[in-house]
């Protein structure tokens, strides 16, 4: 008999229970086997990783640009802007504090051009030097400079850049490209393997892996027209512009974006090829954007809204609103309709919903089928081109807001960012009269008036009308808000 101490007490085995017991504390050869096959797997996987880089590393470029930027600042302050355009004089005296300086200590903000340097990724499309990146890499560059993966620095030449959806197309003139194939994104799944190349912190050709982890990320105020894919493959700054590829070595998106404090953590995010593809082809041939417009105000469905127009759900865009003369007027939308389908797509949100009519070039005919009282109803209607920020602010200007000597415009995400205002809602002065009601009171160019005597104003036109409304009244209140702070101003309307 053989025993076996264990802690405490002992056991008594027969040696046929020892043998027994040994054998089964091995492994099977199954088990083994089957080990064996997942190193294997995993070899293979990395083997593709590998090839992928070997194949597509050539066509990613890294690309340096020198941004011409406008920074405000004090002219007669030697040492930068006055003291009492610090944040400290301005949190704790306020912006009155300043307008209540005497004149001759008031400093007048100027305004100089300096050049930024910017560093991203991009890859080469197409034979001819055609190179795609992000938006935010190019825009406004004074020189771009491109080095290959061979070591040949080369300048490149600014083809077009839409801020609306980040992507940008950039020239170089060389020979031995290699460009990359597209893939098409629409057929990509979540959970699919993924590879990001570029030169994150000016690391080149940088080669990491991960899954698709979402598709269809919007709202991030990234961009106007957003459908992000979201990967878990790392990315980080100088990524940006670089392609995301499949498993075939073929683009899936441009890496754009992370969440975070400028560093990865997991969450990356890209510009779909489908929707990079439109515009570049129209960067290439026009060196601009066009996009379809139907001349109507989307909005998403609450569940109190549902209830309602007696839905069954809160899929679908809600129509409050539709500009007379427009696309969706002369096709016969209606307010109170509930669009569910564009052109062939189920339709889920409002922001869905305004990126297909976007990505439609002008003239284009589109079915749409709505929700009319309950019941469906298909509308064909063509596009128009949608008008510039400018023009969409021109055609609401109000008579009152003339007499306060006060121009606005809509605030997209471009300005938003350039001035600060990320996640605030108004407009956003562009011009004082001088001497008007507006400059006597201190509002500048370039701040953000949110409120219309205590009411939110999120665009040019919901501004009109309230100011219009207020002229009944003979005065109005503003909130109006500089960099970090906001105040409330007074204005009186000048009678007739």
């Amino acid at each position: 008999m053989t025993t076996i101490a264990r802690p405490f007490k002992h056991i008594t085995l027969s040696p046929i229970s020892f043998v027994l017991i040994v054998f089964s504390l091995i492994p099977p050869l199954s088990a083994l086997a089957e080990d064996s096959k997942s190193i294997d797997t995993l070899r293979q996987l990395g083997k593709a990783f590998a090839s992928i880089a070997e194949k597509d590393s050539p066509a990613v470029v890294s690309i340096k640009a020198n941004q011409a930027i406008t920074q405000t600042y004090s002219r007669d302050w030697p040492f930068g802007n006055s003291p009492f355009d610090d944040e400290f004089f301005q949190q704790f005296f306020g912006r009155q504090f300043r307008q209540q300086q005497p004149q001759q200590q008031q400093r007048q903000p100027q305004q100089r051009k300096i050049i930024r340097p910017v560093q991203g990724s991009g890859f080469i499309v197409s034979q001819d030097g055609y190179i795609l990146t992000n938006n935010h890499v190019v825009e406004d560059a004074e020189k771009i400079t491109v080095t290959l993966l061979d070591g040949r620095e080369l300048q490149a030449k600014l083809v077009g850049t839409d801020p609306a959806t980040e992507v940008a197309v950039i020239k170089i003139d060389a020979n031995n490209l290699h460009p990359l194939e597209m893939a098409n994104s629409d057929t990509l799944e979540v959970g699919e393997w993924v590879i990001a190349i570029g030169n994150p912190f000016g690391l080149s050709h940088t080669v990491t892996a991960g899954i698709v982890s979402a598709k269809g990320r919007s709202g991030l105020g990234l961009s106007t027209y957003e459908d992000f894919i979201q990967t878990d493959a790392a990315i980080n700054p100088g990524n940006s512009g670089g392609p995301l590829v499949d498993l075939d070595g073929k683009v899936v998106g441009i890496n754009t974006a992370i969440v975070g404090a400028n560093i990865n953590i997991g969450i990356g995010l890209a510009i779909p090829i489908n929707m990079a593809k439109g515009i570049y082809d129209q960067l290439v041939q026009k060196g601009k954007v066009v996009r379809g417009f139907l001349g109507l105000l989307p909005q998403d469905i609450t569940p109190e809204m549902a209830e309602q127009f007696k839905l069954k759900d809160t899929k679908g865009a809600a129509i409050p609103d539709v500009t007379p003369g427009s696309a969706a007027d002369k096709a016969g939308i209606k307010p109170n309709d509930i669009i569910i389908e564009f052109d062939g797509k189920l339709i889920e949100k409002a922001d869905q919903f305004r990126k297909l009519v976007a990505m439609k070039k002008p003239g284009s005919e589109v079915e749409i089928v709505v929700l009319r009282d309950g019941k469906k109803k298909t509308i064909t209607a063509k596009l128009e081109e949608r008008p510039s920020n400018e023009q969409l602010a021109e055609t609401t200007k109000s008579q009152t807001a003339e007499k306060l000597g006060i121009t606005v415009q809509n605030l997209t995400d471009d300005t938003a960012e350039r001035l600060g205002f990320e996640g605030l809602k108004g407009v956003v002065v562009t011009d004082v009269e001088s001497g008007s009601p507006a400059a006597m009171a201190g509002i500048q160019p370039g701040s953000l008036i949110q409120e219309v005597n205590r009411k939110p104003v999120s665009n040019a036109k919901e501004f009109k009308e309230a100011i219009d409304t207020a002229a009944k009244e003979g005065k109005v209140m503003l909130r109006v808000r500089y960099e970090k702070s906001s105040i409330f101003v007074v204005l009186t309307i000048p009678k007739d």
